[in-house]
């Protein structure tokens, strides 16, 4: 973590713990206990989420005993426990998986614990819905933006894209001496279907038919980067902090990532980067990005401990809580005032919340079928990239594996 923004996680944990007053008279030992789990394993997202629920239980008098696991075991481990009934008092989960999770039985509405949904932005209300009830609701959420490198581009003559013409152009034009002009992650895994998405939505394409004209039209433009050498092969094996490291080597001028890597950016004293939004197909468009991050959701387990998770979560959901953990860990507040006061104070993070307005749930429009038909766009792109299959005919092979 930079100095700058060690100083900024520093502030932000002190003006909570202000914010949430003295912690209250010690507990007695039969003092209600939470169980949370989440998969905040890095080392500034694991600090920034253990001071958050420090403070909370010091505001509650709950205590809180925290369980992490890495993300690729976090669904699994949720399900197992919803068939078990064995699920923690609070989980925090990748927003697409909620509504399988919720599908389950073993959430429960927060309308329960007088959690409302007031004030957030709509896709964020979505992504935690299901059945027209919310289940779940994010403290904060991450998306992607262009990050570019500020000297490189001002020493080809260019200004940041903000069309698809555009970013054609600059890549081109910043594709030499072995370097890139932009860089991207096409894994063939969610990450590949998220970096992804915002060419296909802001297209016009729906996840309910892959092979649309507008959705060919969108892979067909992603693959051209990588045919016409603006972009690496390579994209196919880097996951985004792979596409970071080649952004922080100078080995590409431009790169699709999330707010998340920021911070890594700031400690790279000789690097200058500018963030906007991801270029739409036409000038005066505004990108429609996915919503990342992680919801809030209080699992079915006993009556004291269910009410007791619930005021956690209430506690997180604060908004000064939630404007602190915002600054902590580089994501965009929920709620709509919160995040115009959160861009005004961060100016690096203005693009990132003019995309929030915009931005879409994943699960929104298949809910719980989401995972299925993430995971053969994934595969198309892959097909695509790789050159075995044109778009057209990787997007026809991905609807009928996806069955929608």
């Amino acid at each position: 973590m930079s100095a700058a923004r060690r100083a900024l996680f520093l502030a932000a944990t002190a003006a909570l713990l202000a914010a949430c007053g003295p912690a209250p008279a010690p507990q007695t030992t039969n003092a209600t206990t939470v169980t949370e789990l989440d998969y905040y394993a890095d080392e500034q997202g694991s600090a920034a989420w253990q001071k958050i629920l420090d403070a909370c239980a010091a505001q509650t008098g709950i205590k809180i005993e925290r369980q992490t696991v890495p993300t690729a075991q976090m669904l699994p481990k949720i399900l197992q426990g919803a068939s078990s009934k064995t699920l923690p008092g609070l989980l925090f989960t990748d927003n697409p998986t909620l509504q399988q999770v919720a599908a389950t039985g073993a959430l429960t509405p927060l309308s329960d614990y007088g959690i409302s949904a007031g004030g957030y932005y709509p896709g964020i209300v979505k992504a935690g819905t299901y059945q027209d009830k919310v289940y779940g609701v994010a403290p904060g959420v991450n998306g992607l933006a262009l990050i570019y490198n500020k000297d490189l581009l001002t020493a080809a003559g260019v200004r940041p894209p903000s069309t698809w013409d555009e970013l054609t152009a600059t890549a081109a034009k910043l594709t030499k001496d072995g370097k890139y002009g932009l860089a991207f992650s096409a894994i063939p895994s969610e990450e590949g279907t998220w970096q992804f998405l915002p060419f296909f939505w802001s297209n016009g394409a729906e996840l309910s038919r892959l092979d649309s004209p507008q959705g060919v039209q969108a892979l067909t433009y992603v693959t051209g980067f990588v045919t016409s050498g603006s972009a690496s092969k390579s994209v196919v094996t880097w996951n985004q902090n792979d596409v970071a490291d080649q952004f922080v080597a100078g080995n590409a001028a431009m790169m699709i990532n999330g707010s998340w890597n920021l911070a890594r950016l700031d400690e790279q004293q000789s690097l200058h980067y500018g963030v906007v939004p991801i270029p739409a197909p036409k000038a005066g468009a505004k990108p429609v990005v996915a919503l990342g991050g992680e919801v809030g959701a209080v699992p079915v387990t006993s009556g004291p401990a269910q009410q007791a998770a619930g005021k956690v979560l209430s506690c997180i959901l604060a908004e000064p809580t939630m404007l602190q953990w915002s600054k902590a860990h580089a994501y965009i507040p929920s709620k709509t005032t919160v995040a115009a006061k959160f861009g005004a104070e961060q100016p690096e993070m203005q693009a990132f919340v003019d995309e929030v307005g915009s931005a879409r749930s994943r699960t929104a429009e298949l809910g719980e079928k989401y995972p299925k038909v993430s995971q053969a766009l994934a595969d198309a792109i892959q097909a695509s990239l790789t050159g075995k299959q044109p778009a057209d005919q990787a997007l026809k092979t991905a609807q009928q594996a996806a069955g929608s």
